[in-house]
């Protein structure tokens, strides 16, 4: 009797444990796809993006062109570029003028910048590393190397800022205090189209 019902026991335990399995393993994969990121890696940067469509967004809401652009270069521009052509050119040329105008040229660690859809995904990863509320439209993280943007709410001069910060803390030997980098990121901002 007392086998019988171990038996039982077993049969039904090894039964909840396939069943849960299951449903975790179900769980497992939608985290897992929810956490997908594509990279674009460019000459300063590795871009960190969840779909071609977040990319895209992304390349509408800067306006940043490098080159010369006359009339002729405007009508015979190459439409050809991809989004991943386009993306690179407009996120070194920022990078590269913020160099310009801080004048802290030298070669950096590659900055990562993470494109989130919305502001909840942007808060949500702020929570993550920091665990606190997020109050900030873009942010940068110094330990990660990495700024974090919202395509819904970006432009040029917010990316530029950003971008600042990495360059100013990963230039000078000592970190800059807190209000200075601040005053130093946003001369970047203003002075971005100079």
């Amino acid at each position: 009797m007392f086998i019988r019902s171990l038996a039982a026991a077993l049969f039904y335990l090894s039964w909840m444990v396939l069943f849960l399995g299951s449903i975790t393993a179900g769980v497992c994969a939608k985290v897992t796809e929810d956490f997908v990121w594509h990279h674009l890696e460019t000459r300063h940067t590795i871009i960190h993006y969840r779909s071609i469509e977040d990319l895209k967004q992304f390349d509408r809401k800067i306006a940043y062109h490098t080159g010369k652009w006359g009339v002729l270069s405007t009508i015979f521009r190459s439409n050809s570029d991809t989004i991943h052509d386009k993306v690179t050119k407009k996120t070194d040329g920022i990078f590269e003028k913020a160099q310009q105008l801080l004048d802290m040229r030298k070669r950096m660690d590659k900055v990562n910048i993470y494109i989130c859809r919305n502001k909840k995904q942007l808060h949500d990863n702020y929570y993550k590393i920091f665990r606190r509320p997020c109050r900030y439209r873009a942010w940068y993280a110094y330990e990660l190397n990495a700024v974090y943007v919202n395509h819904q709410d970006l432009d040029e001069g917010m990316l530029s800022h950003e971008l600042a910060h990495s360059i100013i803390d990963h230039y000078l030997l000592v970190r800059p205090p807190r209000a200075s980098a601040e005053i130093l990121a946003s001369y970047v901002d203003r002075h971005l189209f100079d």
